[in-house]
Parts: structure tokens; sequence; C-alpha cells
């Protein structure tokens, strides 16, 4: 297969770049580089297989150029992480509509299959635990400007359903969590590299609110996995799927785990949500994926376990910055 990759050196992306090439397909990753990094997948670009292109989604002639003759558009790139939604909302609601818009047209003109990477946010602060992928969605006011990242991405998602209605092959993955190598402090998975970061450095854990807040934590190999079955199996066409563990993990716990697997002695340090993000921010209590369609129609489960995947990303953090240290 040719696969397109938007977002394709980003954390997620340049491991789904990876995966896809083991398989044998060629693969063109597209990314502006604002937050994804070329290092993520510079070992690829020499096999011959692998293309990249520093560019933006919003560029609509180039994204229409990338997807002519791909059979399948993996469509990764998006505005991620809650202190870049929080303070630039108008930049993460165009990027994520006016670029997925464009991503979706490409590949309905080229006929290729598309998968659109979603997010657990679409659920807001929904109390219907666990979530279940038809189910209702709990949103805050709308001068709160955490859930534009979450309307953005629902309205992605309205969007992919619509080309489905004109013929579009699509389907839909909604990420919880994941986190693992290649993690960024500044992107997706921000708790995960932040908490690791502070351990090694031995600086306190700053953990937001009173850290009983709960998250099932992905680690980016399963993420990745459940990616290309979206975009292989047959029956996941015009569907969307929760990708997560079922395993619930508080904030505080989880930092916890990690000054343990690091050896830290730092402490945990709990600073108000107004503090870390401004007046009026909200954050939901529990966000717990129903993992049942994704196993049925799939075959997909998660199965790299917290704290084995916690280690490997300690591992991986110790060593990036071992080598950032030796120049």
């Amino acid at each position: 297969m040719k696969a397109l990759v938007t977002g394709g050196a980003g954390f997620i992306g340049s491991q789904l770049v990876e995966a896809l090439l083991s398989r044998g397909d060629e693969v063109m990753a597209l990314d502006d580089l604002s937050i994804g990094k070329e290092a993520n997948i510079r070992h690829c670009l020499g096999s011959g297989g692998c293309e990249f292109v520093r560019g933006s989604i919003l560029d609509e002639d180039l994204v229409r150029r990338l997807a002519s003759g791909c059979s399948i558009v993996y469509h990764l790139a998006a505005v991620v992480g809650v202190h870049y939604v929080v303070a630039d909302p108008l930049k993460g609601m165009q990027v994520n509509l006016r670029g997925t818009e464009n991503v979706l047209a490409a590949a309905f003109a080229s006929g290729a299959r598309l998968v659109l990477a979603s997010t657990s946010e679409v659920y807001g602060k929904s109390f219907q635990i666990p979530f279940v992928e038809d189910g209702d969605r709990v949103l805050g006011s709308t001068k709160v400007g955490r859930w534009s990242y979450s309307t953005s991405k629902a309205l992605d998602e309205h969007l992919a359903f619509a080309y489905a209605s004109l013929g579009l092959r699509m389907s839909i993955v909604r990420y919880f969590n994941a986190y693992g190598p290649r993690l960024d402090p500044r992107g997706y998975g921000s708790v995960v590299a932040r908490f690791i970061s502070q351990a090694l450095a031995g600086e306190p854990l700053t953990v937001h609110g009173d850290g009983n807040q709960t998250r099932c934590f992905t680690y980016v190999e399963d993420s990745v996995k459940g990616t290309i079955l979206a975009g292989t199996v047959a029956g996941a066409e015009g569907e969307q799927f929760n990708l997560g563990s079922a395993r619930e993990t508080s904030i505080a716990d989880l930092a916890r785990m990690i000054v343990d697997l690091t050896g830290s002695r730092s402490r945990l340090e709990f600073v108000p949500y107004a503090r870390a993000y401004g007046e009026r921010f909200e954050d939901p209590q529990r966000r717990v994926p129903s993992v049942q369609k994704a196993k049925e129609i799939l075959g997909f489960e998660a199965s790299v376990p917290l704290e084995q995947g916690l280690r490997r990303t300690v591992q991986w953090m110790r060593e990036t910055e071992t080598r950032r240290s030796q120049g």
C-alpha cells in the first residue's frame, strides 16, 4: 500500500510511519514541525520507501498533490496539548477544521481510504462511564476555551461521516492518553512526559487539582496497532473506535508510580487548575473507554501494561537526556 501520514513526524505519527514501513508499505510523511521533529523519522528516510515533506495541512494544493495516488491516508495532524488549546483556541480550531477538511477532500478526490485520528476529548465531561462510541457528549460553556478542542475534533468526525455519505471509505479512532517514547512535554501526553522529566531532575511533580482525576493510559505501540487495524479491517469502514486501555489510574497514582520507577526523591506538588490554566478551566474527573467495539470489530486490545510502558518511556527519556547533555 502507499500511505500518506499527516503529522508523520509527531509522537504517534512517526511510530505509525515505522510500523507501516515494517509492513512493506510506501509512506509519505507530512508535518509542519510545529511540534513534530524530523529526527523522529530521519532513520526511515534512507530506506527508499519513505519520503518526508515539510508543510501544512492548511495548504490545500499540497495536501491534494500528496494524497494523489495513495491507497490510504492516516490523518493525525492537529493542534494538540491542553496548553496550546487554552492559549490559542482560534489556531486550534482553524487547523483542526480547515486542515481536516482539506485532507478529507483530498482523500475523497484520490479514492483513498482514510483513518481520522480523533480523541477521547470528544466525550467532554460525560458521566456515562465507560464511554461508548455512540454515547452522548457533555460539554461546558462556550466561554471555556478547553471545550473548543473537543468541539473541533467532534466537527472533524462530523465532516468525515458527511464525506462517508458521499462514498469516502473512512474510519475514526479516538485515542485515550497515549504515551511512550518520543513524548514531548509541550504536546500530546504531556502529563507523563512532564512527570518523568521532573522526576529525573529531582524536581517536584506538579499534579493539577487534587490528583484524584483518572485516565486510562495507553502505550503508543498499542495505539499504532489499533490505528493500522482501523485502516485495514473491512468491517471498520464507516465506524469510530475507542483505542485505549480499560485500566483506570488516578493522576496522583501515576505520579507516584513514576517517582518509584525513576528512583527519584521528588515529592508531589498539588497545583490549582486556575494557576496552571487560568480561571474557568474545567477538567473531566474520569475518562474511561468502552473497549468492546474495538475488540469485536478490529480484534484490538491494549496489551502493554502501564508499569512496563512507563519503564520503557523512562528509559527512552533517560537516554535522550544523556545524548543531549553529551552534545
